[in-house]
């Protein structure tokens, strides 16, 4: 056998082994239970994505293309198979889309063979990243996303950018209709998000303005908007549904993840906060609840981080991160979140709509002083020492 073909089987063998692997329990909380493997790696892309599999130009096998990061996924439940709208970062730095598929949700993604091919409009993107799945009541399956430019108002400054929200939709996940970026009146956009369903027959919108490419200035928080249509998609009015709060896990920015789930209680949110530490910035996911008539009215807020980076979770290209904009709730309620750690890899944590129902609405909100701290704390201490006494333990 050639040396070629040899380090071609090899390389062939140890990629199947990987995307075959069993993924098992690990920690739990009783709210959520986390899984021991990675759901998607840059070593789960397809190896004919990153090797020329011709032995005349590539008589060395080596590796032309590489992948950085698998991270930052979309997910959806279609046709009765988990897909995540993966973010795949080069080597070159580029983000682009990739469909991963899997029947459990929990292990066994494979790629499909062909990354997305993104339709771009009359403005080119430079990058695009983050992509939100929502399957919309008027039918068709939505992704925004972050469009990347470079500032043009600041053509000497080679890191100045600016961030704005994509829009496409599919019916497939194959094909793609690219329609034009929303239009709002705040400056640049970042993790905007839509509701699955009609609002008084117009489309709502999560938004998160900011005033710059990183800081969002005098901006922040989540936002709400709606607009008329998604062809051409505008929101005129941003009312702000949840903001920073100072010396909290979302004192520096927060955002909206994926689209939220619907429940007989309201809506369940997850988000992302962030805050400012000694080894920089910090990023947590939590939830929140908003009412079922009034998606942008929260009506349940539990105090602290629903996920956080937690042992290898925080090592990788940008440190102590953990980020989801994909989750999915299947026919029996499971919720499967997808979040990524560090901006380098895809996991997955399993719970259920009850289960984060009595999450939200039992979890006390953040008291916003250390004696409000102490105070919850010290009922809970007295009501289980009460109650220890009634225990046959």
């Amino acid at each position: 056998m050639s040396e070629f073909k040899s380090a071609l089987k090899q390389t062939m063998a140890s990629h199947e082994s990987l995307l075959t692997r069993e993924n098992k329990p690990a920690t739990t909380n009783g709210v959520i239970q986390r899984w021991h493997n990675p759901v998607v790696t840059a070593s789960h892309a397809p190896v004919h994505w990153r090797y020329d599999l011709n032995k005349k130009s590539n008589p060395y096998f080596l590796e032309r293309q590489s992948v950085n990061a698998a991270f930052n996924s979309g997910a959806i439940l279609l046709d009765g198979k988990y897909l995540l709208a993966v973010r795949m970062e080069g080597a070159d730095r580029k983000s682009f889309f990739a469909i991963a598929e899997s029947s459990n949700g929990i292990d066994n993604f494979r790629f499909w063979d062909y990354p997305v091919t993104m339709p771009e409009t009359e403005r080119p993107d430079t990058n695009v990243y983050d992509m939100r799945l929502t399957h919309h009541q008027d039918g068709f399956i939505y992704g925004l996303f972050c469009t990347e430019r470079k500032d043009d108002t600041q053509p000497n400054d080679t890191t100045a950018a600016e961030a704005q929200c994509g829009i496409a939709r599919t019916k497939d996940l194959v094909a793609w209709e690219r329609l034009p970026d929303l239009i709002t009146y705040s400056g640049q956009q970042r993790n905007v998000v839509l509701h699955p369903e009609f609002i008084d027959g117009k489309y709502g919108l999560y938004t998160r303005p900011q005033d710059g490419f990183i800081s969002v200035g005098s901006g922040g928080g989540i936002g709400w908007g709606l607009s008329d249509s998604m062809e051409h998609a505008e929101v005129k009015e941003e009312v702000i549904v949840d903001g920073k709060v100072y010396h909290t896990i979302k004192e520096v920015k927060n955002g909206q993840g994926p689209a939220p789930i619907k429940t007989e209680k309201g809506w369940l949110h997850l988000a992302h906060g962030v805050r400012n530490t000694a080894a920089g910035l910090r990023y947590v996911l939590y939830m929140f609840l908003t009412e079922l008539d009034r998606p942008w009215v929260i009506s349940h807020r539990p105090g602290g981080h629903f996920i956080a980076p937690k042992g290898e979770e925080r090592i990788g290209d940008v440190s102590n991160v953990v980020f989801s904009n994909g989750w999915i709730v299947n026919e029996e309620n499971e919720v499967f979140i997808y979040y990524a750690s560090s901006d380098t890899r895809t996991h997955v944590a399993t719970s259920t709509v009850d289960r984060l129902l009595d999450y939200v609405m039992n979890t006390p909100e953040d008291g916003l002083r250390s004696a409000s701290s102490v105070q919850q704390r010290n009922k809970l201490i007295a009501a289980n020492l009460e109650q220890m006494k009634t225990l046959d333990l």
